[in-house]
This record gives structure tokens, sequence and C-alpha cells, in this order.
């Protein structure tokens, strides 16, 4: 059995009340008990803001086009910095919620103004935080507060899809932009759409969760995404 990380920045955090948010990314931390803080998230009133920032400053503030000339410097290659830092964000905004949905039916806002990330000493980043805590849930969930319940889970994948998408696009076409177009959305979004797959297939292999029902969740995600126009299915071939 992992023994379980104690880590500074979690057990730092000050929690005045207890939300559904706190349980879920609790549980969350469980699958994967010696990092962390790889899934779930914090709360912004929570924890102190060093080295937190605003995730929708991050394309106006020269801050992602640091990052990137930092990591070229390192790596000399555009394509492959634009690969990882995809990665990065893919991750940080939408495989970390859709892992919440496809366990437990739940998902926090990952859209635009609500989401931080937290960087280690080397600038990278390790965490991410709300600023709003609030779970959009399905009508039979046991949460009495701290929640909004959509009706079914078709309309609570398809708007933890758009608020993804809507924190993504600004980012993918700023790093196809710094990777002097060596790396277009489009082999973004399909990378997106892998971590789905990725996410749907692992969450029943780390906590013995229904597998049909992860793999459907996590399809209705894709198929969400599909609908925006998004190609985060495999690309075609060309002849």
């Amino acid at each position: 059995m992992t023994t379980a990380v104690a880590d500074p920045l979690i057990d730092g955090m000050s929690i005045r009340r207890v939300l559904p948010l706190h349980e879920s990314s609790n549980r969350l931390r469980q699958l994967s008990p010696d990092s962390p803080r790889v899934h779930g998230v914090a709360v912004m009133a929570d924890v102190s803001r060093r080295r937190w920032w605003a995730l929708d400053s991050v394309t106006t503030t020269g801050r992602l086009a640091t990052m990137f000339e930092a990591a070229v410097a390192e790596l000399g290659d555009r394509r492959a910095v634009a690969q990882q830092l995809a990665a990065t964000f893919t991750h940080a905004v939408l495989g970390r919620t859709v892992t919440l949905f496809v366990l437990e039916a739940r998902a926090w806002d990952a859209g635009p103004g609500n989401l931080w990330m937290h960087v280690d000493s080397e600038g990278a980043i390790d965490w991410t935080a709300v600023v709003d805590p609030t779970l959009r849930v399905l009508p039979d969930d046991p949460a009495t507060n701290g929640v909004v319940r959509l009706p079914n889970e078709l309309a609570l994948a398809t708007w933890t899809a758009h608020r993804c998408h809507r924190s993504l696009e600004p980012i993918f076409e700023y790093l196809q932009h710094l990777s002097h177009d060596s790396l277009t959305p489009a082999a973004m979004w399909q990378m997106v759409g892998s971590a789905v797959v990725i996410t749907a297939t692992q969450v029943p292999i780390l906590t013995g969760s229904g597998e049909l029902t992860c793999m459907r969740r996590g399809q209705s995600v894709l198929d969400a995404l599909a609908g925006f126009g998004l190609p985060v299915r495999a690309l075609r071939r060309a002849v």
C-alpha cells in the first residue's frame, strides 16, 4: 500500500468551513497519495497567495511567453515546448475536473476567472485552485450546500466541457503563436481528447469504480467538446 506523503501546502490550508469541494478533493488526493497535489484543487480562500496567479492572466501579462522562452532555452525545440505546456495546462484545467466528473459525477468551475495556478520554485505549475468552490452535481447528489444541481449527466458533461474550452482556447492559440505555428490548436485539442480517454480509463483502475460508468462519462465530455467543433478525436491521416 502506498503511504500518504505529508504536503506542507495542503497541511497549511486554513479551511474555515468544509464544503463538498473539500471532501471531493480529499478523495481525489487519495488517487495518488505519494503526490497529493496531482489531483484535486485548493480553494483560494484557504491558502496564502504566494506563488499563485490567475489562469486568465497567463496570456495577457507575458507570463506564458516567459515560461515558453525559458523552456526553449533549455530544450531548444519550440514544438516540443508547446506540446509540453499544452499538456500541462490541459491537466491543470481539464484533467483535474474531468477526473472528479468521471469518478463522482461532480465538477468545479474550470472556466476563466475561477482558476488559479501555483508554481514551484522553478516556475513549474504544480497545483490548481478555485475562487468559487461551488460544485455542479446531479439531482441525486447527497450534498446539501455548496452545490448547484444540473438536470442530468449530459448537462453536467456539457457544462464542464464548455468551461474547460473557454479556459484552454486562448492558451492554445497563444501557444501556436509562440511555437511559430509548429503546433496547431487542432493538435492540442487532440491531446485534450487523449487526456479525457486516459482519465476515464485510469480512474476505474485506481479506484475500482465501474468501468462502464467512467467510460460513459468520459465519452460524454468528448461528445460535448466535439459538439463545439473541437477536433478532440483522432485526426485522419492524409492520403
